[in-house]
């Protein structure tokens, strides 16, 4: 299906075969029992090159899974906290915080505020202040705790490891 006039024709083992009229390129394909595929369109004259195109089209896929494979996919999770939290929930939070962090993910640390609770932010700022001192080992503050209708949230990203 190439419609040009001329192209540049490449070997299998990589060697330019020079300019040929297309319909001479796809006979000398046809011969190798190849497919001629048009590898840079764009190039003055088009550039082709003998080659199988299936096996082609396998090794790309194989390429693109490999380097899938290699890409750190980070997510972000949340932790949730009410305003008045006891003392020993605070530390599973913070516990359930450091596992993530050193899992490599982000966190979404919010505080959220029932009912008449709203009336002092300064709770929340106070407790996530508080656990911010206690993830500083394994995380950084990436945005600062901001207040968004009735909860406080502020983001942690993991520390880059050594």
């Amino acid at each position: 299906m190439i419609r040009d006039k001329e192209i540049l024709v490449i070997d299998t083992d990589g060697s330019k075969l020079g300019v040929m009229s297309a319909r001479d390129a796809q006979k000398l394909a046809y011969e190798k029992n190849l497919d001629l595929v048009k590898i840079a369109p764009q190039a003055k004259p088009p550039v082709c090159r003998i080659l199988d195109f299936g096996k082609y089209q396998f090794e790309q896929q194989k390429r693109e899974k490999e380097a899938k494979k290699n890409q750190k996919v980070m997510s972000i999770k949340e932790i949730r906290m009410f305003s008045a939290i006891d003392t020993h929930d605070f530390e599973t939070k913070v516990n359930q915080a450091v596992k993530f962090l050193k899992g490599g993910d982000k966190l979404k640390v919010s505080v959220r505020f029932r009912k008449r609770a709203i009336a002092h932010p300064e709770l929340g700022s106070e407790l996530l202040d508080r656990f911010k001192e206690a993830c500083s080992e394994y995380g950084t503050v990436e945005k600062p705790a901001k207040m968004e209708g009735r909860s406080i949230v502020m983001f942690i990203s993991p520390k880059a490891s050594k």
